[in-house]
C-alpha cells in the first residue's frame, strides 16, 4: 500500500521483508541517511543467502565490497605505488580467466581520463596516465588516482562482474540477487547521475531473473534512479523506537523529505516524539534554507514578538540536537521541548506548503487530546 509505515524490530526483518517482495519486484530502491543501517542491512541481506553447503545468491556492493582494494603507496622509494587487491575474496576468484581489463576499461572511460592494468599474480592495480608535455604525449606511470577516482574505478571493477551475472555467465549463474549500497561516494552530481543512469541501463538490459535491491543516502543519486526504474519498490528506511521504520513511499511522494516530514507529523500528533527527532527537523530546516537561498536554518523558523530574530527557537533546535545521546537507544523528549518541537514543525508547515492530504490538520486541541491518551496509555502500561 503507498505511504504505508511498518515498524520492523531488526535487519534481518527487514531483509526477509525485502526478499520477499523480490518476488513480485525486480528492483527496490531504498534511502535512508548514513548511520540508519544501510551497510548493515545489505550484510544481513548477503548472509540469508548463504546455506549450508556454502552456496550463495547474493553479489553486492558496499563498503566491505570498497574495502578490498587498499593502496600501497611504496614509502620506501615513492614510485611503485600501487592498488592491492584482497585476492582471499572470493570476489576475485577465476578473473583472470574472464579478462577483467577488457571488461572494466571501456566502463572506467566513462568517468575516468586514466588507465590501468592487473597483475593477478601480486594482486595489484597500476594506474597510469597520458599526458602532453611540450608537445608530446608521454605515459606517467604508477600514479597515485584521487578518492573519487580510486572509487569509480572499484565501480567499474563491481560493474563488469555485475554484467557477467546479468549476462548469465557461468562462472556467476550463483548470482539470484545484486545488493548495491551507496557506490557513489566522494562522486560529484554529474558523475552521481552518469553512475545511476548507467546502473539503471544495465540492469534493464538483463532478462529479468536477477533481483536488485539499491540503497543510498544520495539524494539525486536516488531520485534519479527513481526515474530510470519507474516500477521499482521504493522505500524510505528510518529509526524508530522500536527499531526500524520501512515506509513504502509509492510514487507520490518518493523523495525521502516528504516522507521524513510525514513521519515527523505523525509523532507530533501521537506524542511519541524522541530526542533524535529534532535532529530530522533540523535537516529538513538546513535543505529548506539552503534551497531558499538562506545562510542560516533559523530563516525558516517563525519569528515571534517575544523573539523577532528566532534567537531563542534556533538555539533550542542547536542545543537538542547536539545533546549527549545514543540514536541506538532513543529517549523520549520531555513535555515542555515536545511543545517547542510541535510549534516549530507547524509554522514551518504553515510557511512552507506541501500537499495537504498527505497531512491532516495539526491543530493544538487534536494534538493535546491525542498526546494526552497516548501518554495515558504508556502509562497504564508502566503500571
Amino acid at each position: 500500500m503507498s505511504n504505508a509505515a511498518v515498524v520492523f524490530d531488526s535487519l534481518d526483518a527487514i531483509s526477509t521483508h525485502l526478499r520477499e517482495r523480490l518476488e513480485q519486484k525486480k528492483y527496490i530502491l531504498l534511502f535512508a541517511y548514513n548511520g540508519t543501517g544501510k551497510t548493515r542491512l545489505s550484510m544481513a541481506f548477503k548472509e540469508q543467502g548463504k546455506q549450508g553447503d556454502g552456496t550463495r545468491d547474493t553479489l553486492y556492493f558496499n563498503a566491505f565490497t570498497e574495502d578490498l582494494f587498499s593502496w600501497d603507496n611504496d614509502l620506501d622509494a615513492d614510485a611503485q605505488r600501487v592498488l592491492r587487491m584482497n585476492t582471499d575474496s572470493h570476489f576475485f576468484d577465476g578473473l583472470q580467466e574472464l579478462e577483467m581489463e577488457s571488461r572494466i576499461r571501456p566502463l572506467l572511460r566513462r568517468y575516468a581520463d586514466f588507465d590501468f592494468t592487473i597483475d593477478y599474480v601480486q594482486g595489484t592495480v597500476s594506474f597510469f596516465r597520458e599526458l602532453a608535455i611540450d608537445g608530446r604525449t608521454e605515459t606517467v606511470e604508477h600514479i597515485k588516482v584521487s578518492r573519487g577516482e580510486e572509487n569509480i574505478f572499484v565501480w567499474c571493477f563491481f560493474l563488469a562482474v555485475a554484467q557477467l551475472a546479468v549476462d548469465e555467465q557461468e562462472a556467476y549463474a550463483w548470482v539470484k540477487y545484486l545488493y548495491i549500497d551507496d557506490p557513489i561516494s566522494s562522486l560529484d552530481d554529474n558523475n552521481a547521475i552518469a553512475v545511476a543512469s548507467h546502473l539503471a541501463h544495465l540492469l534493464k538490459g538483463g532478462n529479468g531473473k536477477i533481483r536488485t535491491v539499491i540503497s543510498s543516502h544520495h539524494h539525486l543519486f536516488f531520485n534519479v534512479l527513481c526515474n530510470e526504474l519507474g516500477k521499482a519498490q521504493k522505500y524510505f528506511l528510518s529509526k524508530d523506537a522500536g527499531g526500524f521504520l520501512l515506509t513504502d513511499t509509492g510514487d507520490t511522494p518518493r523523495y525521502h523529505h516528504v516522507a521524513l516530514l510525514k513521519q515527523l507529523h505523525e509523532v507530533a500528533v501521537s506524542g511519541q516524539i524522541y530526542t533524535y527527532h529534532i535532529n530530522i527537523l533540523r535537516s529538513l530546516l538546513e535543505k529548506t534554507a539552503t534551497f531558499h537561498g538562506f545562510n542560516n536554518f533559523s530563516a525558516c523558523i517563525k519569528k515571534e514578538k517575544v523573539d523577532t530574530d528566532g534567537i531563542l527557537h534556533a538555539r533550542l533546535v542547536n542545543v537538542l540536537s547536539h545533546g549527549n545521546y545514543s540514536l541506538f537507544e532513543p529517549q523520549e523528549m520531555l513535555p515542555e521541548n515536545k511543545d517547542y518541537f510541535r510549534k516549530i514543525l507547524r509554522d514551518f508547515m504553515a510557511n512552507y506548503r506541501f500537499n495537504p492530504e498527505l497531512f491532516p490538520a495539526m491543530d493544538d486541541d487534536r494534538i493535546g487530546v491525542e498526546a494526552r491518551a497516548a501518554q495515558d496509555a504508556r502509562a497504564e502500561v508502566n503500571l
